[in-house]
């Protein structure tokens, strides 16, 4: 972006025009304000953002497992809960972001096949989230709000300007996290 000689930095940062950045399945994306970081499709899955409200830097986490210790030859790391929210951190500091300053929110966490027996579905979701808190509390994350459970998947978006979490499900009003 090309700054006029009169404008001040600042000025031409907050002009700066806002992307919508998606992130996948067993993926992250971290980002600095104006941006909105969004996941579809949280199931089973965890969406865990972290937000530094001084530097405006956020992150959104999509892992699908919770502890990549029980398999051999692993080589993506966001895919767990216990290998992706230590990246998440590492990452978010890349961009300017402290540790103290962190704000943590998950979302998802769901049982997408009720009526099974919960021995064949392994209650992935809620040993996601299990994972997720515990990890949060190892590193010393605050854990500021969640959306977990349920049988419904969700869309979570981390809008990097304010910090505000929307989480959209379906059949249900639209919250702020």
């Amino acid at each position: 972006m090309q700054i006029a000689p009169t404008r001040s930095t600042k000025t031409a940062v907050a002009e700066k025009t806002a992307s919508d950045i998606q992130v996948g399945i067993a993926d992250y994306k971290i980002a600095p304000q104006p941006n909105r970081i969004i996941t579809l499709g949280l199931g089973s899955c965890v969406g865990v953002t972290f937000y530094d409200p001084v530097s405006k830097v956020g992150g959104l986490l999509h892992i699908m497992l919770p502890d990549s210790r029980q398999f051999t030859g692993m080589h993506k790391p966001e895919k767990f809960a216990d290998l992706g929210i230590p990246l998440l951190l590492k990452e978010i500091g890349r961009l300017g972001g402290r540790k103290s300053n962190i704000q943590a929110k998950i979302a998802g966490g769901a049982q997408m096949f009720s009526g099974l027996n919960q021995k064949i579905t392994l209650n992935v979701g809620e040993r996601n989230v299990e994972m997720a808190r515990k990890i949060l509390k190892e590193i010393g994350i605050r854990l500021m709000a969640a959306d977990v459970g349920g049988n419904k998947g969700r869309t979570m978006i981390l809008d990097t300007k304010s910090g505000e979490v929307t989480i959209r499900t379906v059949g249900t009003p639209q919250k702020t996290l």
